[in-house]
């Protein structure tokens, strides 16, 4: 009696082992296919992100030259001689009649000297034959002389009268000259070349400074004469210049040449820049883009459209998913680099830019935020 009950004992207890051993596999099993079912969250980092926004944009050809002084005064001798005094070099800053140098006047003094004696002389010979003439006026009125002695007396003096007008001619460009012996700057302005130096002999139109205005610079540049239409004068053109990187500038069109060079079949214009801070300066290359037409949209940057299909798409995050919608683009800015959407898509959407728009659309994203943000400064 005591064997059998403990067969059965064992017989139960097997049985209990057999059922939790199944119990445990369901249940493992059930676990295994719980996970295979659950997607982790792919984490994105802000640099592959970009929100659609409202901005401006501008669209037009591209143009590149050189800045040049729109001002630029070439300054050349008036007058031979010796140069006696430089008093400006390169660099300097000058106002409008500032001396740059001098050149010798002795010879040109000394003919000064006599066109002054000469109209002096002039001046006495010309009153005298104006009295004459006044007194045989009154000797005729009252009959004592003829007629024919008047109207020598009116010679005479309208001899005189020329005679002076000759010697103060003479003695004017003789001023001339002797002022032209000091070299002036025509107008306020930088001293940019130097071509003389103290010694040296000059003749009459003889280099010898160049002065430029450095308050508006003009950008020499050209178009592709196929893009001629959308040019007009007082086009704005947005540019940025070598040295200023980063630094847009700002001018606006001010000629346009008649004709297309026959080799490049480029037509070349000028645009006035301001440069009241005297920031730039001639010879520097700059390039930049007409701003043909302007308007404000909902943008993007271009790397966050795909265009290799056969409408253009972008990759968006919605409800925390990623997913593939095609969008209407319009105007393009080269210049910032960002296109016009029309349609698929709203302000401040989020979209995937770079190697994120290769995520597989429904997979859900989570955007994680920058390192780099500042620390707690501790007390």
């Amino acid at each position: 009696m005591h064997g059998s009950q403990q067969h059965v004992s064992r017989a139960i207890f097997a049985t209990a082992l057999v059922f939790s051993a199944a119990t445990a596999a369901c249940a493992r099993k059930d676990e295994a296919a719980d996970g295979a079912t659950k997607i982790v969250a792919v984490n994105v980092g802000p640099e592959n992100v970009t929100v659609i926004a409202v901005s401006t944009l501008s669209s037009g050809p591209a143009i590149s030259g050189a800045l040049v002084a729109d001002k630029t005064a070439a300054i050349r001798a008036e007058v031979g001689g010796a140069v006696i005094a430089v008093l400006q070099d390169p660099g300097a800053r000058v106002a409008r009649g500032t001396p740059l140098a001098r050149i010798d006047d002795s010879a040109i003094r000394d003919s000064w000297l006599s066109a002054k004696s000469a109209v002096t002389q002039a001046q006495l010979a010309s009153d005298i034959a104006r009295r004459e003439q006044e007194r045989a006026e009154k000797l005729l009125a009252a009959g004592a002389i003829a007629e024919n002695a008047l109207e020598a007396a009116r010679r005479g003096n309208l001899g005189a009268q020329a005679q002076l007008d000759d010697a103060k001619a003479r003695f004017a460009s003789a001023q001339k000259n002797l002022d032209n012996t000091v070299v002036k700057a025509p107008y306020d302005g930088i001293v940019s070349e130097r071509q003389v130096n103290p010694g040296d002999i000059v003749a009459p139109g003889a280099p010898m400074f160049t002065v430029v205005d450095p308050r508006t610079m003009r950008l020499e540049g050209s178009v592709p004469a196929d893009q001629l239409g959308a040019v007009r004068i007082g086009a704005p053109v947005k540019f940025t210049v070598t040295g200023y990187p980063g630094r847009p500038f700002i001018g606006t069109i001010s000629n346009i040449y008649p004709s297309a060079d026959p080799q490049t079949r480029q037509v070349r214009l000028y645009a006035r820049i301001p440069n009241a801070g005297n920031g730039l300066v001639a010879g520097l290359f700059a390039t930049g883009r007409v701003s043909s037409t302007t308007r404000d949209g909902l943008t993007a940057p271009l790397n966050a459209v795909d265009q290799r299909g056969i409408k253009p798409a972008v990759v968006r995050i919605k409800n925390g998913k990623v997913e593939r919608v095609e969008v209407t683009i319009g105007l393009r800015d080269e210049g910032t680099e960002r296109v016009e959407i029309s349609g698929g898509v709203a302000a401040g959407d989020t979209l995937l830019v770079g190697a994120a728009q290769g995520i597989t659309p429904g997979t859900p994203v989570k955007v994680s935020a920058p390192s780099d943000r500042p620390t707690a400064v501790k007390n």
